[in-house]
């Protein structure tokens, strides 16, 4: 799947295809509409959205594939943002930048119902996840093995923009230990970060803190680029299965 953002907005065609084994180039939605960030309103960061505005950002649909539906619902007192996946794969992603030097926190929060019981991010056939958020960063692309190289050209020519550099991806594994890296399998410039496992925290909201930084040292060996993307992502399309997902408010500190 696509996660495309341009130079200066990040995770474009190849990289997300590559994540989900899709056999079709992402399409954007060409007039989805943005959400103004909270920012955007007085006094509030620019940098923290509620489900409402999560809802708002750019949609990724893949050819040939059943997009996974989100839509805002009130859970409890809360609000959150349903991802109903039903062999389905697609996300909803917002462009921004975000120098190296300005990198602090991302917190995230969801609620899952139930596991895939068959997904296996570190196989092919079975590489689902039903929650994903997505941090997409530029760094520099003549250290790129061969194969990344041609990922990358052909990224470009088809899509008009080059794969991110780096994608990190917070994720709940069902079988991994929490702090587990899983490479994707397809590039090891997507590689995946465990932060739940297994079913002890199923339906319950679970917040997390993640040090930005810290994480994307530890799961790519080296300083972080610029951030220029975040995302959200449920997908069950490899799976064939049904899957629901909370999400709620996320930010940058």
């Amino acid at each position: 799947m696509n996660f495309g953002f341009n130079t200066a907005a990040c995770l474009v065609a190849t990289g997300v295809l590559l994540l989900s084994g899709c056999s079709g180039l992402p399409e954007r939605r060409a007039n989805a509409p943005v959400a103004n960030a909270i920012g955007d309103q007085a006094g509030r960061s620019p940098h923290h959205w509620s489900p409402a505005e999560q809802a708002l950002w750019e949609p990724v649909l893949f050819p040939g594939k059943t997009p996974t539906q989100y839509q805002t619902q009130v859970l409890g007192s809360r609000l959150s943002l349903v991802a109903r996946a039903d062999s389905s794969v697609s996300m909803l992603r917002k462009p921004l930048r975000i120098e190296p030097s300005q990198l602090g926190a991302v917190r995230f929060s969801w609620l899952l119902p139930q596991l895939i019981a068959n997904a296996d991010m570190g196989e092919r056939a079975s590489d689902d996840s039903p929650v994903r958020v997505v941090l997409a960063f530029e760094g520099d692309r003549s250290t790129f093995s061969l194969k990344n190289a041609l990922l990358s050209e052909l990224s470009l020519t088809l899509t008009g923009e080059e794969m991110p550099y780096a994608t990190l991806m917070y994720v709940w594994c069902n079988r991994r230990p929490v702090g587990s890296v899983v490479h994707n399998n397809r590039t090891d410039r997507i590689r995946q970060l465990v932060v739940e496992s297994g079913s002890t925290g199923l339906q319950q909201w679970r917040d997390y803190e993640r040090n930005i930084r810290a994480d994307y040292e530890k799961v790519f060996g080296e300083a972080p680029g610029a951030l220029v993307g975040i995302a959200v992502m449920t997908d069950s399309d490899n799976t064939k299965s049904t899957v629901l997902a909370h999400y709620g408010d996320i930010s940058l500190r």
